[in-house]
């Protein structure tokens, strides 16, 4: 019984700590995944659940760090009485989270990893299930042990000040790396803009996608390799074989006035200046003129080298108002803003691309300096 415990409460731990970790450091992309399911539960259950949507970034800090401080907290085996019962509402609340994306497919990626580990919604709700499991073992064979400490204990932790202090400690860097996260870009970039990545490549199939036709006769279900000339067959699904050689990238599309610009994006030295939404630009009236001095500045430095051009998601009176306002003469192009926000977690950003490949990531308080873009092209002056 003791090895039981032991074993359950470190596997939810370290999977807590795993978890936690991945998303501390992208804390803007778990607001985008929560927002998400505000939105869902809105349209399914109410507008109430509009109300929490201005608050998605504070409640990603939040869940995150809870997360990795639960994981250290279990590892200790610190106030278990009261951690494991946290335990337990949270996996209640994900376990009914990732099942109700998965029957009624709505939320087709859950985000429990970040963007490090895809899991369908499926895979997110039996995952889930397990770590149920094991939390509701934690509970149930507490109380029945005579010491609780079980194996592999540290007698450190019986130490209350190390241990106060372990978790203090703990929610203290999760704070750091959360802000730090938001306020410039996260550590490790997982998604599939990151620097160094060719885009073209990624939008292909890693291999021929293979199929197989998922018929109906009688009752019974078939699988072909190729269409059946059987008119007697009920055509049910087609189904991908290797998955796994799906593009990474599906939804890059850029366009203008003038039509489809992805392909005339990955020609050349290009510096986006993404702006997810232009009227959720939070800049006072000082940083905006700070900000687009700078723009004119570094345009004027790199424009021989280099074209600068805006993308956003803004509809068109918006962002030629922002531009008119602010005299920017610009090209601009527009883009989804789910990708816009997949290519860089600041709004607005730098995104420097050449020929296709992703040269460099720069977040609005991070302003780019103009000699570092032209080294990360390649030209020097």
């Amino acid at each position: 019984m003791r090895f039981i415990y032991t074993l359950s409460r470190y596997l939810v731990g370290l999977l807590f700590i795993f978890s936690g970790l991945i998303k501390i450091n992208d804390p803007v992309g778990t607001q985008i995944k929560l927002q998400e399911y505000f939105e869902v539960f809105s349209a399914d259950f109410g507008s109430v659940f509009e109300i929490f949507i201005p608050y998605a970034l504070l409640l990603s800090v939040f869940l995150c760090t809870l997360e990795v401080v639960i994981g250290v907290a279990l590892l200790m085996n610190y106030k278990i009485k009261i951690v494991s019962k946290i335990t337990l509402g949270l996996i209640l609340f994900f376990t009914f989270l990732t099942f109700y994306s998965a029957y009624f497919n709505k939320v087709t990626d859950c985000g429990c990893f970040g963007d490090a580990i895809k899991l369908t919604p499926w895979e997110s709700f039996y995952k889930d299930v397990i770590l149920l499991v094991l939390s509701v073992t934690i509970l149930y064979i507490y109380p029945k042990l005579k010491n609780q400490k079980g194996y592999l204990y540290l007698k450190i932790f019986d130490d209350k000040i190390f241990r106060n202090g372990v978790i203090v400690t703990v929610t203290f860097i999760c704070l750091i790396i959360s802000y730090s996260a938001i306020n410039f870009l996260p550590f490790i970039d997982f998604r599939t803009y990151k620097v160094g990545n060719y885009i073209p490549e990624l939008m292909e199939p890693s291999d021929e996608l293979k199929y197989s036709y998922v018929m109906e006769k009688d009752g019974r279900t078939y699988e072909f390799d190729s269409y059946p000339l059987d008119n007697s067959f009920e055509f049910k699904e087609l189904k991908l074989l290797n998955p796994e050689a799906e593009p990474k990238i599906t939804d890059y599309s850029l366009w203008n006035d003038d039509g489809d610009y992805t392909k005339e994006s990955f020609l050349g030295n290009k510096l986006f200046i993404i702006i997810h939404d232009v009227n959720k630009i939070n800049f006072n009236k000082a940083k905006l003129n700070d900000f687009v001095s700078k723009i004119k500045l570094l345009e004027n430095s790199i424009n021989f080298w280099i074209e600068t051009i805006i993308i956003t998601s803004s509809d068109e009176k918006s962002i030629n108002s922002f531009k008119m306002e602010n005299d920017l003469n610009l090209k601009t192009v527009y883009g989804d803003a789910t990708v816009l926000k997949t290519m860089i977690r600041s709004n607005p950003g730098f995104f420097l691309i050449r020929n296709g490949t992703v040269k460099g990531k720069w977040h609005h308080n991070s302003f780019p300096d103009p000699k570092d873009i032209l080294k990360k092209v390649n030209i020097s002056i």
